[in-house]
């Protein structure tokens, strides 16, 4: 059985609050390791450790720093089996995506190295003779990240490496469900040798650890990655002493299916934007506008296609999709399913909770969906889209951002015009056009209204971890 502990300082320690908490399978329903409950004695250590660790850090050269974040991209490589194992066990994804998340976070890592020489302040025009006015980009100082269990292992490093690049030290706290992904992670920080107090990790539950590392006042920022429930609390917790929050939360992406569109491609590339991870990713296409014109054609060849998705346990066969991560996980979809049909949605294929070991849901497709039910305004998290028609261009860029969330959208259409019209007319942080829904490293990952605050990735989620100080210089003779 795996034992985790936390990462203080440069030392792996026991965690005081002796409260276990079972790490299953979700594939199996069997433990496969345990963690604890932790300490807000455990939470104040790191969070110290951190404090007096980051001014030396930040005196370093950024290429230095750089360095070490190269040396634990490499790591991860070396270990890049072990860690899809780790993410498969854990949160039962299928191979490939585990295997792809291992190596996007040793990218990820690399590219923010390469941000070393590149961020920069700058030198503004001053009103006066003789007066220079200098605008620097500093640290802010220590930050926290707390974490999701549905992509665990990338999200470290989605909030650690522009943290540690711009001269921050970090304290994370893993989800409960997917904690060993986490371990290693920080074994291949101890083992490249990243001075002590940079980079901590602290686990156990978000009303204990969480909370404190929102609302501790040595801590500069807080960046969190879950539900717009937790991004709540940890606004609410950061609010006492004014701390800058990050938050990534829910998402309802809309799938805009015009008349004039490739069938065949947009119906491929929402069922890969529906069923990754099974449905348990934010920006997944959580539900599905098309042109009433077509609206038959399109509804038969996605049920054809998602009926095709297989699942099952994904470390004994290949399969479309894996489980998902837990019991209530199930039940919830299974809720939102049975809501639907009795809201009068037609049930076009999957719907059923299978009768075997593993918290596994079939693809679903709901037609004769409305704005009005709890499907289509709420997020599902799981491998169900529901269908709803529309006459008019107009009408579908009106019922797209009828929701409270604003995280990621698409379109699909040969038109140029509309593509556009819907880019300027659609209330989401990120639109992607005749393509599945899935970021790049330079973009900019975020969302607007409940979707959250601030964003990651790329230049501007690098300066999500500086602070500008500006500097009135006269030199009279």
């Amino acid at each position: 059985m795996i034992e985790i502990k936390n990462y203080i300082n440069g030392k792996f320690l026991e965690n005081t609050n002796s409260e276990e908490v079972p790490v299953l399978n979700p594939a199996t329903e069997e433990q496969i390791a345990s963690t604890y409950k932790g300490s807000i004695d455990d939470v104040k250590k790191a969070i110290e450790a951190a404090e007096e660790a980051q001014k030396e850090w930040e005196e370093r050269p950024a290429i230095e720093r750089a360095a070490y974040l190269k040396k634990i991209a490499e790591g991860i490589r070396k270990r890049s089996e072990e860690i899809t194992e780790v993410i498969m066990q854990e949160g039962g994804k299928t191979y490939d995506l585990a295997n792809t998340e291992a190596f996007f976070t040793a990218d990820y890592i690399e590219y923010m190295a390469e941000w070393a020489r590149r961020y920069e302040g700058e030198i503004l025009q001053s009103d006066k003779r003789n007066e220079h006015i200098l605008l620097y980009k500093k640290a802010l100082g220590v930050t926290t990240g707390i974490l999701p269990w549905n992509f665990p292992f990338f999200l470290i490093a989605r909030k650690a490496a522009p943290a540690l690049i711009t001269g921050n030290t970090i304290v994370v706290k893993p989800s409960e469900e997917t904690p060993i992904n986490a371990k290693i992670f920080a074994e291949i920080v101890h083992e490249c040798e990243l001075p002590e107090g940079v980079f901590n990790l602290i686990n156990g539950s978000g009303s204990i650890v969480g909370n404190e590392l929102a609302a501790n006042e040595k801590v500069a920022l807080v960046s969190l990655t879950g539900s717009e429930t937790a991004g709540k609390k940890v606004m609410e917790a950061a609010s006492n002493n004014l701390t800058k929050v990050n938050l990534e939360l829910g998402g309802k992406a809309p799938a805009i299916v015009l008349e004039d569109a490739d069938l065949d491609n947009a119906v491929q590339y929402i069922i890969e934007s529906r069923i990754i991870n099974t449905g348990q990713v934010c920006n997944c296409a959580e539900r599905v506008y098309v042109q009433k014109s077509i609206e038959k054609k399109f509804i038969e060849k996605l049920t054809e296609k998602m009926s095709e998705v297989t699942y099952g346990d994904t470390a004994k066969e290949k399969v479309g999709m894996g489980p998902l991560i837990n019991k209530k996980a199930q039940e919830n979809v299974h809720r939102f399913v049975e809501g639907a049909i009795s809201e009068g949605g037609k049930l076009e294929c999957g719907g059923e909770v299978p009768e075997q070991q593993g918290f596994f849901y079939p693809a679903t497709v709901i037609s004769n969906c409305n704005n009005d039910m709890e499907i289509i305004k709420e997020e599902v998290f799981g491998p169900v889209m529901p269908v709803v028609g529309f006459e008019t261009f107009d009408e579908a860029i009106a019922l797209a951002n009828d929701c409270k969330y604003g995280l990621t959208s698409s379109i699909y259409t040969k038109d140029l015009q509309k593509a556009f019209k819907a880019v300027d007319q659609l209330e989401f942080g990120e639109t992607y056009i005749n393509r599945e829904n899935f970021e790049a490293i330079q973009g900019f990952h975020a969302g607007i209204k409940n979707s959250g605050i601030g964003g990651a990735d790329g230049k501007h989620g690098l300066e999500e971890y500086l602070r500008t100080h500006i500097v009135y210089m006269n030199i009279d003779d």
